[in-house]
């Protein structure tokens, strides 16, 4: 494994530079800035202390071609033996990099282009069951508050990401005599969709409306300061309730899995990811290949 920490200054400005270019010009959060700085030290370390084993060398982005790009690659595959996903993120993010480096002609052309990720194979994740859903929604109504209770329901009726539960705000909430919806800002990718609401979420949520403070800039505040809810919050109170419903092996992911395989039965590729926010109708795809799988095993029983 290299050891990320040991670059040359020459290789940490870089970094720097390309990843002060992201802070001013993209509305990056500070998570995926700084895996995008690690995966570059990353490779920069690679690059200076294993390509070059015979010699002392100092990172310059013009030096890096396309055959240094593959090297890396099959490096990371069969010495570092890391996993598709984490080579293919890395890949990713020095692909962006030798864009950026293109774009300021600090470079002639991009040496990024011709690499191609490694093909992943999609692992369903694990389903919920109909038992494990409604104990965790009791578990919340014997011991959690209205507003813990909400946040669950809405969770399983839209499939939203933790982030995106954190960042509503009440005015992204729309409740009409037959329909409801919400908006969601805070997508990723930072795309705002749309997501219907079913009755069993608006029920929910007019309930809960009704007794939020009319000032709150959050539909879900914390409890303690008022302000936003934070991811880790979160995450923590859906852990609390699963260890009272004695549910074992589950995150708060889980929920958003649970609305997609639900979701899948019935409702058409296209419009389930454009419900669900996925920039790929092949992370949909993962939903309705186990449902299929599912149904077979059925079958043969």
């Amino acid at each position: 494994m290299i050891k990320t920490t040991t670059i040359s200054e020459q290789g940490e400005q870089t970094i720097q530079d390309f990843i002060h270019t992201l802070t001013i010009h993209e509305n990056l959060n500070p998570k995926t800035l700084k895996e995008y700085a690690s995966d570059l030290k990353h490779f920069i370390g690679w690059f200076e202390n294993t390509e070059h084993q015979e010699e002392v060398v100092v990172f310059h982005i013009e030096d890096v071609a396309t055959p240094t790009l593959t090297r890396y690659q099959e490096a990371a595959q069969k010495v570092m033996e890391l996993k598709p996903a984490t080579i293919n993120r890395r890949l990713i993010t020095l692909k962006r990099f030798f864009e950026w480096a293109a774009s300021e002609s600090r470079i002639r052309r991009d040496p990024s282009k011709p690499v191609k990720l490694i093909p992943e194979e999609k692992v369903s994740p694990r389903q919920m069951t109909d038992k494990e859903e409604a104990a965790l929604i009791a578990a919340a109504e014997h011991g959690g508050s209205l507003r813990d209770q909400t946040i669950l329901i809405l969770m399983f009726h839209t499939g939203l990401r933790t982030m995106e539960v954190c960042d509503l705000a009440p005015g992204d909430i729309q409740i009409g005599n037959r329909s409801g919806q919400l908006t969601v800002r805070s997508g990723k990718r930072n795309k705002q969709r749309e997501v219907p609401l079913n009755a069993a979420c608006k029920a929910a949520l007019e309930k809960y409306l009704a007794e939020l403070p009319p000032d709150s800039p959050y539909l879900f505040p914390s409890e303690k300061t008022g302000d936003r809810l934070t991811e880790r919050a979160l995450r923590h109170l859906i852990q609390k309730y699963m260890k009272a419903a004695s549910l074992e092996g589950l995150s708060s992911h889980d929920l958003r899995h649970r609305f997609g395989y639900v979701m899948a039965e019935n409702t058409p590729l296209q419009r389930l990811a454009q419900i669900m926010g996925h920039g790929s109708l092949g992370t949909t795809m993962i939903y309705v290949k186990a449902n299929r799988a599912d149904l077979q095993s059925e079958v043969k029983k």
